[in-house]
């Protein structure tokens, strides 16, 4: 039987560096994966923007102008790299280096490395982060998902179906949490949270016309990455009792999450995941979310919290009124069957195995 590859050399994303939340999600899921990876025996080495932090394991920090967010561009946008690239930085590096491991694995939601795959002589993993945003990234996806399907994997079904693919269950990892990180709290305040990057995609203005309109007191925890989009808002709802937060690490964001009566999700943009939906889960904050992408699958409508039909500011209203129905208990249970660090290990590895399996199949098809 194949064997599973056990040293992987691990691509960060070349936006920003790991620990300053310009990442987004992807930072707690790489981490995640990495220390639970590394309890179940395997080793891995991290390629990542200088200015990175990535506590307890080993990382090779890499200078370079940082690529442009996807987010930020249009589908029609060309690929384009800037002078002294940090993302070709890495990929060199790791060309440099992938004698040392068994595996990659890519985490840059970026051209490049996808481009580059068959011309690396070790296997490249692919773990998308984002859904579909440009019509270039569109096809250098489902390219690598053609050519070797089963090294390609994503968040969610919803996700994936952005660029026009339905996988196998077994193809997606949904994010896992250390729960031991995370406290449980029965008996909340009266605040409401909302949490991620300020930025336009986001949405964040519903969730300030909501409360507007419900009176409720919100604290907003993020990244600032669009002030302009932040001041604009805030303008345009006088009335809003919203503060700003700023970005808070693991330890202080859970603290005072968990204090929330809820957490608002307003996303326009289909997340892949929603990182910040399972931390609320763990700390039995229950979620109310636009009905779309990532947060779709992870509430629980009616128990862990409430899918709101997209855009829909009254049915926000609507759904806050109903937050003291949850049990919090709920909200807990399902983060510990569902998104502990266990089960994200199991699908990981999962993952790994079926991969190299078939990889291993095929050469003995073609009698390599």
């Amino acid at each position: 039987m194949a064997k599973t590859p056990r040293k992987l050399l691990v691509l960060s994303t070349p936006v920003g560096p790991l620990g300053t939340g310009l990442g987004g999600g992807v930072e707690l899921t790489l981490f995640n994966m990495a220390e639970v990876l590394e309890e179940r025996g395997y080793s891995l080495s991290v390629l990542a923007p200088e200015g990175s932090a990535l506590p307890r394991l080993e990382i090779q920090t890499v200078p370079g102008t940082l690529q442009d967010t996807a987010q930020s561009q249009g589908r029609q946008t060309p690929i384009t790299l800037p002078a002294n690239s940090v993302l070709g930085a890495m990929c060199e590096i790791a060309r440099q280096r992938q004698s040392q491991f068994d595996a990659i694995i890519n985490f840059a939601y970026d051209w490049l490395p996808f481009y580059l795959t068959p011309f690396f002589e070790i296997p490249v993993f692919h773990f998308v982060s984002m859904g579909s945003l440009t019509d270039a990234m569109d096809e250098v996806v489902v390219n690598a998902v053609k050519a070797t399907p089963e090294r390609v994997t994503f968040y969610t079904r919803t996700q994936a179906q952005t660029f026009g693919l339905n996988r196998p269950d077994g193809l997606y990892i949904p994010s896992g949490l250390d729960l031991s990180l995370y406290d449980f709290c029965a008996t909340p305040g009266s605040e409401l949270a909302w949490v991620g990057r300020i930025a336009p995609e986001k949405g964040l203005e519903d969730a300030l016309a909501a409360i507007s309109q419900t009176g409720d007191s919100m604290t907003v925890w993020g990244v600032m990455q669009c002030p302009e989009y932040w001041q604009e808002i805030c303008q345009r709802y006088p009335q809003a009792k919203v503060t700003y937060g700023g970005f808070l690490p693991t330890e202080a964001l859970q603290r005072a999450l968990g204090q929330c009566r809820g957490l608002i999700m307003t996303s326009k943009w289909v997340e892949a995941f929603g990182n910040v939906a399972i931390e609320a889960l763990a700390c039995g904050v229950p979620v109310v979310a636009y009905r779309r992408g990532g947060p779709a699958e992870i509430v629980r409508h009616g128990k862990t919290g409430w899918l709101v039909e997209p855009d829909s500011v009254p049915g926000l209203v609507a759904a806050i009124a109903k937050l003291p129905e949850f049990n919090r208990c709920d909200c807990r249970h399902q983060a510990e069957v569902e998104f502990s660090l266990a089960a994200m290990g199991d699908r990981l590895e999962q993952w790994l195995a079926t991969a190299n399996l078939a990889t291993a199949n095929l050469a003995t098809a073609k009698g390599e």
